[in-house]
């Protein structure tokens, strides 16, 4: 008896060519609706699915497949009482299903579409013959993506018309994959069209996009994988211009740079190391705005990634060469500056469009046997949203270089202190267990620019030992949420010094 291939699918590529090496194969071709229409049209014998069932398309095509004799070809084993079976029912065995699904994802996609045309796109019969044939894996070869008809054809020239339980296993494996992320994208959906920002049970889809080298230490394994709607203002969405392969350092440091970037107006550059700012500069230039993040701290950005916001220049690309640096990335970069970038063999070129992320969007920590899901930080505060708390008032530069500390203080590890003047981070501590650790840190890395500069802080002060080190070097104006039992104490340091502060009432606490 010949052998049968069912073939439906949404993705037309190549499907022509590899249905008439299948009948090569002595298969029968069984189709469906425009599937099948197609392959007639190229020429190729097909077999009606409501031949096989007797019984027409119906609903608008929303049930044709869901029939006894079509499962049944696909659920059957190989034992004696089940081939009884099918010939007391006159079914046939279906030996190989290619189907891939309706296009849910790229409807969604579309900004006209309607809510009737994103249902309508939600395949129901194809999930259902592909998870049919992956259970049955050991009778059923079952393909998914276009991209296997190579390998089909290679097994079964390699092996006499056949294809091995091993490779049939492999793709039942895929199939499985394959309808979990399609159903998780329609879960999705519908959590968002009803509201549910945290629904009792939470399923997350990425495609892979490439293997690395290693992880964090050589002796980890890693992989970096992307939203299937990622976008252009993502990391995964950048377009790599020059260089070599990024590594999962490279990826979690240029995600750093690009979140801390899109906070500032007008132009503006950030120096990235491990995952902190070590030098951020803004300015009515772009060469201005990385000149001072360059002199912030040009020992630590050696080895560093550096973002902009705004094309990169002939001037700054020459600025750069003169750098040891692992990553760029930028919105573009004039032809000049890559004729001078891409004499260095092994520097990361990264072109993306560099916007703010939405308030909508999440942020995913891992955690030993868990997963935590927080709205991404992207408060953005205005002067309005400050209380002066003192009895002096910044000045209006103060207040400027204020906001500016407060924006690069919340991407610092917490605790977290930034020491600023116009327009340029001159002092930062990060990550230390107590605050006033970070300020000292800051303080000494500021040197003898510290004198006028303003503090921001991630969080309140639960002494005024902070505000005490910050008025013996010198600094002018203080930032932070306020909120501690012990405000009054750093309120009144701030008084006796003359120094001025505000409230922000937002903490920014970054583990």
């Amino acid at each position: 008896m010949r052998k049968r291939a069912l073939i439906s699918v949404s993705d037309k590529s190549e499907i022509e060519s590899f249905a008439k090496e299948l009948v090569k194969y002595d298969f029968d071709i069984l189709s469906t609706g425009g599937t099948a229409k197609q392959l007639r049209d190229a020429g190729i014998d097909v077999i009606d699915v409501d031949e096989v069932t007797g019984f027409p398309e119906i609903l608008d095509g929303r049930v044709k497949t869901l029939h006894p004799k079509i499962h049944g070809g696909l659920l059957a084993r190989d034992t004696a009482d089940h081939e009884e079976q099918l010939k007391e029912e006159g079914i046939h065995r279906i030996h190989l299903v290619i189907a891939n699904l309706y296009p849910f994802q790229e409807t969604l996609a579309k900004e006209t579409a309607t809510e009737e045309e994103i249902i309508e796109n939600i395949d129901i019969g194809g999930p259902a013959m592909l998870r049919a044939s992956a259970k049955n894996f050991e009778s059923v070869a079952v393909i998914v993506e276009p991209s296997d008809y190579k390998l089909i054809l290679e097994e079964l020239e390699e092996h006499d018309g056949e294809i091995p339980l091993s490779i049939r296993k492999k793709l039942a494996a895929k199939v499985f994959r394959h309808t979990a992320q399609y159903d998780a994208m329609i879960a999705e959906y519908f959590a968002e069209q009803t509201g549910e920002v945290f629904p009792g049970k939470y399923t997350v889809t990425y495609e892979k996009v490439q293997e690395l080298r290693y992880g964090e230490n050589p002796h980890q394994e890693a992989a970096f994988y992307k939203e299937l709607d990622s976008k252009e203002t993502s990391i995964s969405g950048a377009k790599q211009l020059h260089g070599k392969e990024l590594s999962y350092n490279n990826i979690q440091d240029a995600n750093a740079a690009i979140e801390i970037v899109t906070e500032f107006e007008g132009a503006a550059a950030v120096a990235v190391k491990h995952m902190n700012p070590c030098g951020i500069g803004v300015g009515s230039t772009i060469e201005i705005a990385f000149s001072r993040a360059y002199d912030a701290d040009p020992v630590s950005i050696f080895g560093g990634i550096v973002a902009f916001n705004e094309e990169v220049t002939k001037e700054v690309a020459e600025k750069l060469s003169e750098i040891f640096l692992e990553i760029i990335v930028a919105p573009g970069f004039s032809q000049e500056a890559l004729d001078i970038l891409t004499e260095k063999k092994n520097i990361r070129l990264l072109e993306m469009r560099v916007e703010a992320p939405e308030n909508k969007e999440f942020t995913l920590k891992s955690v030993h046997g868990g997963l935590l899901l927080q709205s991404t930080d992207v408060y953005d505060l205005t002067p309005e949203d400050l209380s002066v708390v003192t009895e002096r008032k910044p000045t209006e530069e103060e207040l400027k270089d204020l906001i500016f500390a407060q924006k690069a203080v919340k991407h610092v590890k917490s605790n977290a202190i930034v020491l600023a003047k116009n327009g340029q981070t001159l002092g930062i501590g990060a990550g230390q267990m107590n605050r006033v650790g970070a300020a000292k840190i800051a303080i000494e890395q500021a040197g003898e620019k510290v004198a006028g500069s303003v503090l921001a802080s991630d969080a309140f002060f639960p002494m005024p030992d902070t505000v005490e080190a910050a008025a013996k070097a010198g600094i002018k104006a203080i930032i932070q949420p306020g909120g501690s039992k012990r405000d009054e104490d750093s309120i009144k340091v701030c008084d006796d010094y003359g120094i001025a502060m505000v409230f922000t009432k937002v903490r920014h606490f970054k583990h």
